[in-house]
């Protein structure tokens, strides 16, 4: 089966023919493109998808995220991010293996294609050329036997007429003679070039045309070869990414299969224990008898707290309502007191574990300049060692604060988680409240909470409460201490902001009395002048005790215990 035997005079359609199978090529090549395409725009769309819906950092949905149903619905999230990259892939390899392969495959088909055709015409030309040489030939040849025929009838003519002269006769002789000559030179000439033409004519029909459709014939063949294999690749380029799709699958099920709804009923009751008992019964009240009406300790009202319940400072006591009970708005206070104590414990354990992790940084930084500084000093010409002293100042500032907070706040769990027995006034002093308890507060705070049978609150029911919660001033107990006698002064090393109740605020470089020492809270007592008295960190002074005073202080203290 040969191009060149069975087609021999199909040139123009073989032409045709090719230049097809180049415009199949080209549109395989098209179909790739735009399937590359669709790939990379649903590997976004899927990206975009799994993005759309991941939690917001620091958002309420992503503390949403720790229940096992939520959780696998993220990893189903981030498996469908994984799951898009696989089709991005698909789409780089059929744009690296079928499509920049084919395009330059197309422009070198299209230049052999040219090649050959120029060739197969340049054969046909050719061909054409002995043709036309055989036919002037030929021409020739038959109009040089007519001139011979015609010259020998003249000759005959001119010999048979006895007027004629044997001069023209002879002449005559002589022109038919040539004539002759000429018309024999002519049939050697054709017998020549008749020769050559049959030859040529094979060894085009036999040699050089089989030749070149043989080439052209292996040129297509080639090139369906070629369509097949892309159209192979094309399906191994799937298939290789099928393994990793099918573990985005498995990691799917895996993660839906993990979804653990008993551990979610837990979690919700950690997320919503409020940490109070259930009310007691409602005793019987009654009317009829000539006494004070009161309330039973069994009560819902003692269960949210009388006037024999030990006062708490700033707005602990909003914690110790019943959960139903509304509660104010707003910003809560800095120990999480209005919240239940559960609720309250969690809290103060993520602000304690978030200031840690805050130290750790602070100390890692501080770590960094250390060796930085360290190899300034021994090599001078890198940089100034004293560049980096206030930053390493800074940050020791910065952890001092932060293990302040951790000690505040850890004194605040202990306390919650009843490792401590009652908040002290050491502990009040490092939480800066020094709040008295503001007796309108504990009204409205009453009114809220005691009500009658019929939802409307009583003018006499408020007036009771607040007969039972007795009206607590610590700032006035502390006010109405003797002045403590000075033990030393102090230096300010950096500037303090006292913001809160009990401490004072202090300049760089500032000296002040000392009025008590740190008793391993980390605070110092000072004195500015006769009004202006509060607590610093201890960090933040460099201490000069008077050692007389200092026994003087001692020895009262003795004695006051």
């Amino acid at each position: 089966m040969s191009w060149g035997t069975e087609l021999w005079d199909q040139f123009d359609n073989l032409e045709k023919h090719t230049q097809w199978g180049i415009d199949v090529l080209e549109k395989y090549i098209k179909f790739v493109k735009e399937r590359t395409e669709i790939e990379l725009s649903y590997a976004k769309q899927l990206r975009n998808l799994s993005k759309k819906y991941q939690p917001k950092k620091n958002s309420k949905e992503e503390e949403e995220y720790r229940y096992t149903s939520t959780r696998a619905f993220l990893a189903t999230l981030n498996e469908m991010n994984d799951y898009a990259g696989q089709h991005e892939v698909i789409s780089e390899n059929m744009t690296s293996l079928i499509t920049g392969e084919l395009t330059r495959y197309v422009q070198e088909l299209k230049q052999e294609r040219k090649s050959h055709f120029h060739d197969g015409r340049k054969a046909q030309q050719h061909i054409e050329t002995c043709w036309k040489q055989l036919e002037a030939s030929k021409r020739r040849f038959e109009r040089d036997c007519k001139e011979a025929d015609r010259a020998q009838q003249y000759f005959e003519k001119m010999d048979a007429d006895i007027n004629v002269t044997k001069a023209d006769v002879e002449k005559a002789r002589q022109q038919a003679q040539l004539r002759h000559q000429m018309a024999e030179d002519s049939k050697a000439e054709y017998s020549s070039t008749l020769q050559k033409f049959n030859s040529e004519q094979h060894d085009h029909y036999y040699t050089h045309i089989p030749n070149i459709f043989q080439k052209i014939q292996e040129m297509e063949e080639r090139r369906i070869v070629r369509i097949g294999e892309s159209m192979k690749t094309f399906a191994e380029v799937d298939r290789q990414v099928i393994p990793i799709i099918g573990k985005c699958l498995d990691e799917i099920t895996k993660a839906a299969e993990s979804i653990d709804h008993k551990n979610d009923s837990q979690l919700v009751i950690e997320a919503f224990k409020s940490g109070f008992e259930p009310p007691g019964d409602v005793d019987f009240e009654d009317f009829t008898q000539p006494m004070k009406r009161t309330v039973s300790e069994s009560s819902l009202s003692n269960s949210r707290g009388d006037g024999k319940s030990e006062p708490k400072f700033g707005g602990k006591s909003k914690g110790k309502l019943w959960p139903f009970i509304k509660k104010n708005k707003g910003a809560g206070p800095e120990d999480f007191s209005n919240l239940p104590p559960e609720q309250r414990r969690k809290k103060l354990q993520q602000k304690v574990d978030e200031l840690n992790k805050d130290i750790q940084k602070e100390m890692d930084q501080r770590d960094a300049l250390t060796k930085m500084k360290d190899v300034y000093i021994k090599n001078p010409q890198m940089g100034d060692a004293a560049s980096v002293d206030h930053r390493l100042a800074e940050l020791g500032q910065n952890i001092e604060k932060l293990r302040l907070e951790v000690q505040k706040f850890e004194g605040w769990l202990a306390e919650v988680e009843g490792r401590l027995p009652a908040r002290t006034e050491q502990a009040r002093r490092q939480s800066g409240l020094y709040e008295a308890q503001n007796t309108s507060a504990v009204n409205s705070c009453a009114q809220d909470r005691e009500s009658s049978p019929d939802g409307s609150y009583t003018e006499e029911q408020s007036q009771e409460t607040e007969m039972k919660v007795p009206a607590t001033d610590f700032d006035d107990e502390f006010d109405d201490e003797e002045p403590l006698p000075t033990i030393g002064t102090c230096k300010a090393l950096y500037t303090f902001e006292g913001q809160n109740e009990g401490t004072i605020s202090v300049a760089e470089g500032e000296m002040l009395y000392v009025i008590e020492e740190d008793k391993g809270d980390g605070w110092t007592r000072i004195r500015r002048n006769e009004d202006e008295e509060g607590y610093v960190p201890t960090s933040y002074v460099e201490v000069y005790l008077d050692k007389n005073a200092k026994d003087v202080y001692k020895s009262l203290q003795k004695i006051s215990e």
